[in-house]
């Protein structure tokens, strides 16, 4: 799972790796410009190649949605089959097991547990998306809006589109109703969400 996480983001950063080293060749030349007027072109050609990116981005996330939601469903899937999943260590497991309970290093593996604590209590991993919140995960990916019910796993539907947006590394917000459920859900998801990714997305 972590291979192909690792495979999809190249994807990501190889569509739109000439983009940001333009944009990067244009920030140094702005950085030197002395011309005030001549610097507002260019960072305006900068604005105009960050546009670009963010539509190859928002195409190439659309594309990757099957196997991303697939690789988030499968993490969760192996975590209710398992109460621990042993992987290779690499340096973000080592990172998080010196922070967080229920992650340990032995050797060169890391065993994560599919117990932790979320909200103040102790919880096991019980979940596998249904393919009704499959659904939900594209809606929202698409930035539209999903109205479930309580219990129906709005929570858990959004480690889909979370984890496939995190993956262009430019940052993803979820709005909540209120501290506790920000707090709470952001332990209850994070683990697994860990688990799959690099660290990056907790």
């Amino acid at each position: 799972m972590r291979d192909r996480t690792d495979e999809l983001r190249s994807e990501i950063l190889k569509s739109v790796e000439g983009d940001e080293n333009e944009i990067r060749s244009l920030r140094e030349k702005a950085e030197k410009e002395e011309d005030v007027y001549l610097k507002e072109e260019i960072y305006n050609s900068i604005d105009k190649i960050e546009k670009q990116i963010n539509e190859k981005l928002e195409a190439t996330l659309d594309e990757l949605v099957p196997r991303a939601f697939a690789i988030v469903k499968e993490t969760a899937k192996r975590f209710k089959e398992n109460s621990v999943l042993e992987v290779t260590a690499r340096q973000y497991d080592r990172d998080l097991a010196a922070t967080r309970e229920g992650i340990t290093i032995n050797g060169s593996k890391a065993s994560w547990s599919n117990k932790w604590i979320a909200g103040g209590n102790e919880i096991t991993w019980d979940m596998v998306h249904y393919d009704v919140q499959l659904i939900g995960g594209v809606a929202l990916h698409k930035g539209k809006i999903a109205e479930m019910g309580t219990g129906e796993g709005k929570t858990v539907v959004a480690t889909l589109p979370v984890f496939l947006n995190a993956l262009a590394g430019r940052g993803v917000h979820i709005v909540t109703v209120n501290d506790y459920l920000s707090k709470r859900d952001s332990e209850w998801m994070a683990r697994s969400m860990n688990s799959m990714a690099d660290g990056r997305l907790y």
